[in-house]
């Protein structure tokens, strides 16, 4: 059902081009500042070359923002301040990328997410690390803030919808799930026709945003039983989760293609 990966050593120059799939990801919501910087196209490049570089299965254990005191960040390169995360608090200068930190530590989250202003952090991150705020900054800093501002916005595409935040979580622990794998479940598989029986046959929107609400409550049913596994640590019962909850959010997104 699932297998631990191996060892992974998270170096840009060693994993540059590597790529995994990775679950479809929502449009990150606009930062408050200008946009003429993601107009552009080396900024482009930039991010997606960044964000194939670090789509790989991480490991709590490679993260090295953490310094030598237990603070989270280490030395700044440009002042030398220690405690510097992603930007420093000091000079306020753009870090190097780190792409083993883990998504949780760069939002001050624990694996739990609920109830938590994400968005909000998101957008904190983008105006300290937008390339808008460091044009006038070095060749090298202004790589930096492409690369910091491509992590953050991959963060949050991965933390603010449930499955992707489940699988990544299943990453952490070393253990990668074949994303295409079926359930050898008849009743879901019953259930899944029968939905997308309705889908085709509604006639109006509000028949499609019922079913769309159906489908959403039973992603947070199995989202939560996801937490409890893994909380249990019962890796088995988490992975069957997030299968059930692939097959329960593709069910919503043909009801928003519907809409």
């Amino acid at each position: 059902m699932w297998r631990r990966a191996g060892s992974i050593c998270l170096h840009l120059s060693r994993i540059a081009g590597r790529r995994v799939r990775r679950p479809p990801q929502p449009p990150a919501p606009t930062a408050t500042c200008s946009t003429s910087a993601f107009a552009s196209s080396s900024f482009h490049h930039n991010l997606g070359t960044f964000l194939d570089s670090i789509r790989v299965p991480p490991s709590r254990s490679l993260s090295n923002q953490a310094g030598g005191d237990g603070s989270i960040g280490g030395e700044c390169w440009s002042c030398g301040a220690k405690g510097a995360f992603l930007s420093c608090g000091s000079c306020r200068s753009v870090q190097p990328v780190d792409p083993a930190v883990d998504y949780f530590r760069i939002f001050g989250l624990g694996y739990d997410v609920k109830d938590t202003n994400l968005e909000g952090k998101y957008k904190d991150w983008q105006k300290k690390l937008h390339p808008d705020l460091v044009h006038s900054k070095s060749e090298k800093e202004r790589d930096f803030a492409a690369g910091q501002s491509a992590l953050v916005i991959e963060a949050y595409r991965t933390l603010s919808k449930p499955l992707p935040r489940a699988l990544y979580l299943l990453q952490l622990e070393g253990i990668h799930v074949d994303e295409e794998k079926t359930i050898n479940d008849p009743e879901l598989l019953m259930e899944m026709m029968e939905i997308r029986e309705a889908v085709s046959e509604a006639g109006d929107s509000e028949t499609l945003k019922k079913i769309q609400s159906q489908m959403k409550r039973k992603l947070e049913t199995w989202s939560k039983a996801f937490q409890e596994a893994f909380d249990k640590r019962d890796f088995d019962g988490a992975v069957e989760a997030t299968q059930r909850m692939r097959y329960y959010e593709r069910a919503m997104e043909e009801t928003v293609k519907k809409l």
